[in-house]
């Protein structure tokens, strides 16, 4: 992986357009899916980013018991193996940034996967808030 995904907080302008392209890419049937990214107002005209940060010693990782969350060695983020996942939701109580969330009707978690290495929402943020680096 040469990029690194690269949060920039005080460029974000809280237009959650990252929001939409993440819920857009990961849309199925028609309808928009879960974002994987979260804009937060922390002050007047200030705004936070909340993403999976694909933690080097991830806990989400370490915990899950049948190894269905792996490093990607193309983009170096945790991804879903989503054949191997139980639905045991263990992934999302060891996050301790709580950037897993999981879908109860899909019975699987939700979380980043870098798009594959090319974010939709770092393509798509008007003041590159968000960028691959």
């Amino acid at each position: 992986m040469d990029k690194t995904y690269v949060l920039v907080p005080r460029k974000c302008i809280g237009c959650r357009t990252c929001e939409l392209a993440c819920s857009f890419v990961h849309s199925n049937d028609g309808k928009l899916g879960r974002s994987r990214i979260h804009v937060h107002p922390i002050a007047e005209g200030h705004f936070i980013q909340m993403n999976c940060l694909q933690c080097v010693e991830a806990a989400c990782v370490k915990v899950c018991p049948t190894k269905a969350l792996a490093r990607s060695e193309d983009t170096g983020a945790v991804r879903l193996l989503e054949g191997r996942c139980i639905g045991c939701a263990l992934c999302a109580t060891a996050c301790p940034f709580g950037h897993i969330h999981f879908d109860r009707p899909a019975g699987l978690p939700v979380k980043c996967d870098l798009c594959g290495g090319e974010p939709a929402c770092a393509k798509f943020c008007p003041s590159k808030a968000l960028e691959m680096r």
